[in-house]
């Protein structure tokens, strides 16, 4: 038996991932995106933008003239004022993640406009995600 088929099928592999992760990125917002929904939302001195936790965030002034810290969905855009107000309790949070599959569920707390967790996915990686206070769905994730 030769190791080309498996060298061949790993390199297959390979590419795969690499072409998943490159459609993920694609389907991202960039900086200049991001700025344009701040704007078209009514957001004016929109300024600070990055990528953090994986959500961005920036400075700006809302309609009304309050100077706001802001997250967004990476993907689809959705913000997220620092001040805004949940529906959902932290009981709620805890079954919405439990029924995700999520394990170890800790430090949940509304933040920043946000409810943020720690704990596993179901393959054991420790998490933190960061979750809509309205819906509770689940926005972001990163490795804790």
């Amino acid at each position: 038996m030769t190791r080309r088929p498996l060298c061949t099928a790993l390199l297959s592999a390979g590419f795969l991932m690499a072409g998943i992760g490159l459609a993920q990125a694609q389907d991202a917002l960039t900086a200049p995106q991001v700025r344009a929904q701040l704007e078209a939302q009514g957001y004016t001195d929109v300024k600070d933008i990055k990528f953090d936790d994986g959500m961005w965030e920036a400075d700006a002034r809302s309609a009304d003239g309050r100077q706001v810290d802001i997250r967004l969905d990476p993907r689809n855009g959705t913000v997220y004022p620092d001040k805004a107000v949940s529906q959902l309790s932290e009981a709620d949070i805890r079954a919405q993640l439990s029924s995700a599959g999520y394990t170890g569920v800790s430090d949940v707390k509304l933040d920043d406009g946000m409810w943020k967790a720690k704990g596993r996915t179901a393959d054991g990686e420790k998490v933190e995600v960061h979750m809509d206070p309205a819906t509770g769905a689940v926005v972001a994730q990163e490795k804790d």
